[in-house]
């Protein structure tokens, strides 16, 4: 059978800021995709506006460069394991991988995570270290523990022999030796055509496209990007569907699109090997195979990540309801998260029996705050509760969520760790000592004890210390409750603004998260109490105007900075009675129940 040489298809996997996107605006450039003039921003593929602020790749994309005569399709996947359902997709699409390695940092969980999607697609790697020109690299010790990765994850011979190639993608520079890196990408190019298959040619043979992901466009509707595995297919060809419950649809295709750089093309006819856009079916979905009508023959489905974490998403009551956000009945919530099912698979929205609460489940807390940050940012005003862990029963036992996790310390901070660990049911794997003061501490951890711990853990490591979590499998569920905040709150016993006097006499009291000035409600939550129980003060107070002349009156008084917490940290600090209320401008803590003299009742026959 003949392969097409004129093409090859790749994704990059590696973990999270290792240089994914950086390296594959380089060999955007170097390919020379981008005209002399045309301003290109850096990491061009991260497109979307949280992915630009946080440098991270949340949604898979996919791009094409010209290289001497050959196409490389590139899939740029994303690093973190909250976005695994995209990653293992990816790997149905490609014929080989580019591993990124950091060649500082060495193999991370993610690298891990994603390297084992690729070995048991029995796909071709290429191992790019990268960061090459930073100070302190050790790219032997990193090859070796490449190496022993691919070993502990059952590669095969061929795919132990990868080629390395060293890279500085910031500075667009690569060679096959880490001291004699040059200004070119040709020696990565090189490697993909040497050691990347190429496609077979099956042109001649009935249509196979398998939907591997998602797009929406208004004018359009839903578009299925995927490959084809066997066939043609050309604009105005009737195919058919068929479904993952069994049933065929017929559908003529309106529209198909091929890549070129970072943007879509319309194009008549795609064949056997090439990554296209598909649209003309509303309800395509991801892992549906379309093939001729004639010839009915489905691809074996793609099997995508179940969610581990779920939140009930509730309409916000709070006092303030409706002043800041443009979005805030239940029917447009709904339409909203009824339109993110569109596009994102991994996740679930369930109806609860109030028309007024939906239990969302996803991946992970990251999954779940990029959802909710999204909507914030398009005017909506929900409040969110506690994040739960999703259990499952496993031949008649319970099983819960655990993760691996790596944690790199200053050596003084290790025992905190391991004894905050402990408490949460982790259960340690491996300790590394680099003897330059660094350790690196490898834990099992349950998901639950997770949940709020990586606030408590950049308090103990004074910030030094880098936290790294993926899921790893399902395992009988340990008994007891693990984990959740220990410390109790400081809740507002009034609506008012805060006042800077309220403020300095609560301030022995614990932490404060609010400033002077800002206007709070009954029941919000303003501070952390430095005891377990909760406190419920009077932030607003005033000092009294009387013409006595105090003994403290020419003194200055300075407030403690307050704590600023990000969308992660509230929704990880919360508590089972508590709410996260979240609007375009605001991210508050409240109370579930707002008045003081219920909350107590209702904590008493808790009790």
């Amino acid at each position: 059978m003949s392969v097409r040489e004129d093409l090859r298809n790749i994704a990059i996997i590696a973990h999270v800021d290792h240089g994914k996107t950086t390296l594959v605006d380089q060999l955007l450039k170097y390919s020379g995709t981008f005209r002399e003039n045309e301003q290109v921003d850096e990491r061009a593929m991260d497109s979307g506006d949280i992915e630009r602020e946080r440098g991270i790749t949340i949604l898979a994309k996919n791009t094409a460069v010209q290289y001497k005569d050959t196409t490389i399709n590139i899939l740029d996947t994303p690093g973190h394991a909250d976005f695994g359902g995209e990653v293992e997709r990816i790997m149905k699409m490609v014929d080989g991988v580019i591993l990124v390695v950091d060649a500082y940092e060495g193999t991370m969980p993610q690298t891990r995570f994603v390297l084992k999607k690729a070995l048991e697609q029995k796909l071709t790697p290429i191992v790019v270290l990268n960061k090459i020109d930073r100070p302190n690299t050790k790219p032997d010790e990193v090859v070796d523990e490449v190496l022993d990765l691919f070993i502990e994850l059952g590669a095969d011979d061929e795919q132990l022999e990868f080629p390395v190639v060293y890279a500085s993608a910031l500075n667009g520079m690569s060679g096959y030796e880490p001291d004699t890196i040059e200004e070119t990408m040709d020696p990565i190019f090189k490697t993909i055509l040497e050691h990347i298959p190429a496609p077979k040619d099956t042109g001649e043979e009935p249509l196979q496209f398998q939907v591997a992901l998602l797009d929406y466009n208004d004018y359009v509707g839903r578009i299925g990007i995927g490959r084809v595995f066997r066939g043609k297919i050309h604009v105005g060809q009737q195919v058919t569907v068929m479904k993952q419950d069994g049933t065929t649809k017929s559908f003529r295709v309106t529209k198909l699109f091929g890549f070129s750089g970072l943007k879509r093309i319309e194009i008549e006819e795609a064949k056997s090997g090439d990554i296209v856009a598909v649209s003309g079916m509303e309800d395509i979905n991801v892992g549906e195979t379309i093939c001729p009508q004639n010839h009915l023959e489905a691809l074996p489905i793609l099997r995508i990540d179940e969610p581990t974490l779920q939140m009930t998403f509730v309409v916000n009551n709070s006092p303030f309801a409706g002043t800041e956000g443009k979005w805030i009945t239940a029917r447009k919530i709904e339409e909203r998260l009824t339109k993110q099912l569109e596009t994102d698979v991994s996740l679930r929205v369930t109806p609860t029996e109030s028309p007024d609460a939906w239990v969302v489940s996803g991946r992970g807390e990251l999954h779940l705050s990029i959802l909710v940050e999204n909507m914030r940012r398009e005017g909506f005003e929900l409040q969110l509760s506690k994040p739960k862990v999703i259990t499952k029963e496993i031949d008649g036992v319970l099983c819960e969520p655990v993760e691996r996790v790596q944690i790199d310390v200053p050596e003084e901070h290790t025992g905190a760790v391991m004894e905050a660990l402990g408490i949460r049911k982790g259960e340690m794997l491996d300790m590394i000592n680099y003897g330059n003061g660094q350790v690196r501490l490898e834990f099992k951890v349950p998901s639950r004890g997770l949940i709020g711990y990586p606030t408590e853990f950049m308090t103990q490591t004074h910030g030094y210390g880098i936290l790294n979590h993926t899921f790893e499998a399902y395992e009988p569920m340990v008994k007891g409750n693990i984990g959740g905040r220990r410390q109790g709150v400081l809740v507002a016993l009034e609506n008012g603004r805060a006042s800077a006097y309220g403020i300095t006499q609560l301030e022995d009291r614990g932490v404060i998260f609010v400033e002077p000035g800002t206007q709070v409600y009954a029941g919000m939550i303003v501070g952390e109490h430095n005891r377990e129980n909760d406190l419920t003060v009077n932030i607003t107070k005033e000092k009294h105007l009387t013409n006595m002349r105090t003994s403290t009156k020419d003194s200055t008084v300075t407030i403690r900075k307050s704590r600023k917490m990000s969308l992660e940290e509230s929704i990880e600090y919360l508590s089972d009675d508590e709410y996260c209320e979240v609007t375009p401008t605001s991210i508050r803590l409240r109370k579930k129940i707002l008045n003081k003299n219920e909350r107590e009742k209702a904590a008493k026959r808790n009790k």
